[in-house]
């Protein structure tokens, strides 16, 4: 298991489905596993010839394109490290994230993205432009006129291999920096592509945005290994006017995404109802709490399971996620069982907790990072009692199954009562004239902190604490 690469179980699959689409850039250009492969292998030669070499860092900044995707997998592939950065950053913050990453060389699109350049600039890192050639089906680098022959066939890639580098701010002001190995990345597609039963038939079209783990794994990679189909927006990123136009035109068979776009979704199936929707195996949710109330939502309107996941950029995206209808049910306010890893609940001795008993969701696994970059109190605070420790509260129940209650920073304590926002939304969610709510804490004299809500209502606005204590006013 430990001599997994991503790079190898990408190279299987370019050979098990070679003439099967693996990409598409909607209305534009379709790609198969064995030319997606070959153009990768071409963009990783000029890396080489750019003078990157094993474990450089490349940074990236990117719209959701081929280009991006190419790139990617081409750094990995010459055993550098990818780390994607948001395009919508300020000058200010790219530099910090291409200093604190160490990035050796800055790749972007054609049209320049001016903060980037300017912070790659001010620390001497070069950059350069990238640009796929749809007719050749090759990339170019601006400032690389020609790749040296055949070189990376010479490049083996190595399962302790760092290939992806991104941040996470946590409940911390300075981000952590997350180093993710090619045995990192390789467990968790494959853990994904076990759990939803992804085959070479499945198709999605991308919605989140490439930089974060959620798209790139559950979206792109879990699908690319699988041999089966992504597909790009036209611009480069999700508009609900075109999302599900593309996901009938390419056939789709499921799509994940963030509770926010479930609600964009829903509300535009409200306002404006698409005349045919896709027959879906599945929906997933990940990366916040799902209110169940907008999951019976979601699966009238769509006609498919909603399959709730918990996942983090330390563990490579997936921890634990609801099954298939076929491997068991899906339950409304459960991020489900764990998948690929090992999970406890410990409480702050580090004693693992009965069932139905509340403590801090803790992992390990080959998913899991082996620690923060340049961060000793960090990976003190995050590595102990032989676990990776979440910062998550939550219980398993008899099935197996994790509920999260909330974060160990954002539990409000009321008067010593531990109230989870996450409940409290919950509750909120369920009353028919609220359609968005947040929770949180904020200073009272009596209480120590007290419980406060925004909601955007369609009738009314309820205040939290009224509504859970005293009933609707």
């Amino acid at each position: 298991m430990e001599s997994l690469t991503l790079t190898a179980l990408l190279s299987k699959s370019a050979k098990n489905f070679p003439n099967r689409r693996a990409i598409s850039l909607s209305g534009k250009l379709d790609l198969t596993h064995a030319q997606l492969q070959q153009i990768v292998d071409h963009a990783a030669s000029l890396l080489i010839s750019a003078g990157i070499s094993p474990g450089d860092v490349v940074a990236l900044t990117f719209p959701n394109t081929i280009e991006y995707v190419v790139m990617f997998l081409a750094v990995i592939r010459c055993r550098a490290t990818a780390a994607p950065l948001n395009q919508a950053y300020t000058a200010e913050e790219f530099e910090f994230y291409l200093s604190d990453s160490e990035s050796k060389l800055l790749i972007m699109p054609q049209e320049p993205i001016v903060p980037a350049q300017t912070a790659a600039s001010k620390l001497k890192i070069p950059h350069v432009t990238s640009t796929l050639d749809f007719q050749s089906k090759r990339v170019t680098l601006s400032t690389v006129s020609e790749s040296l022959p055949d070189a990376v066939d010479e490049v083996v890639n190595d399962s302790s291999d760092v290939a992806l580098f991104l941040h996470t701010s946590g409940t911390t002001s300075r981000p952590k920096g997350v180093p993710l190995t090619q045995l990192n990345l390789a467990s968790s597609v494959l853990n994904i592509k076990s759990v939803y039963k992804l085959t070479e038939s499945d198709s999605t079209v991308i919605v989140l945005p490439l930089f974060h783990v959620h798209g790139l794994l559950a979206g792109l990679l879990s699908s690319l290994v699988a041999g089966a189909a992504v597909t790009l927006p036209a611009t480069g990123r999700f508009s609900a006017s075109t999302f599900w136009k593309d996901m009938v035109s390419y056939n789709a068979t499921w799509y994940t995404a963030v509770p926010t776009v479930h609600q964009i979704l829903l509300d535009r199936h409200v306002s404006k109802p698409e005349p045919a929707y896709p027959k879906l195996r599945f929906i997933r949710s990940c990366s916040a709490s799902l209110a169940p109330v907008i999951m019976d939502r979601l699966e009238e309107a769509f006609g498919a399971p909603v399959l709730e996941a918990y996942a983090m950029t330390e563990a490579a995206h997936l921890m634990a996620s609801n099954p298939l209808p076929e491997d068991g049910p899906h339950k409304p306010g459960s991020v489900g069982r764990p998948i690929g890893q090992d999970m406890t609940i410990l409480n702050e001795n580090g004693v693992a907790q009965p069932v139905g008993v509340s403590g801090e969701v803790c992992i390990r696994g080959l998913n899991v990072t082996m620690g923060y970059k340049n961060n000793p109190e960090g990976n003190k605070a995050a590595y102990q009692y032989g676990w990776f420790h979440t910062g998550d509260i939550g219980f398993l129940d008899e099935d197996g199954y994790l509920h999260l209650v909330g974060r160990i920073k954002e539990l409000i304590n009321r008067g010593g009562e531990k109230i989870s926002p996450l409940e409290v939304d919950a509750v909120l969610l369920s009353h028919p004239d609220i359609a968005q709510a947040v929770a949180f804490g904020v200073p009272d004299e009596k209480y120590g902190e007290e419980v406060r809500n925004h909601c955007a209502e369609a009738k009314l606005i309820l205040c939290a604490c009224e509504f859970l204590f005293h009933g609707p006013t």
